[in-house]
């Protein structure tokens, strides 16, 4: 497999807006090679007689139902909060 150059490197990091300093290039290519050089493995690894496989078994939905339950010690719960706001929990908007 063809080694990945720094002008590679720099350009994907570039699309995918991350700051990379001079100093962590070759720490960041030999990770990178690393990466790339076990998929290569992955990938080629024999398959041959093989049957397809989903999943370990046959279970559907081993999640248990969901149900309401009512907590009677907001005031306790609420204590745990940096803010609040009508009765809950408020946090930071996350969404821009």
């Amino acid at each position: 497999m063809a080694n990945v150059s720094k002008e590679e490197l720099l350009h994907i990091a570039k699309l995918a807006n991350l700051n990379i300093k001079e100093e962590e290039l070759d720490n960041y290519l030999s990770n990178l090679q690393d990466i790339l050089n076990f998929a290569n493995v992955v990938s080629n690894a024999n398959t041959e007689g093989l049957d397809e496989t989903i999943g370990e078994n046959d279970r559907v939905n081993v999640f248990r139902k969901d149900e309401i339950k009512v907590f009677e010690d907001n005031k306790a719960l609420l204590m745990n909060a940096k803010e609040q706001d009508r009765n809950m929990f408020k946090i930071p908007k996350v969404i821009q």
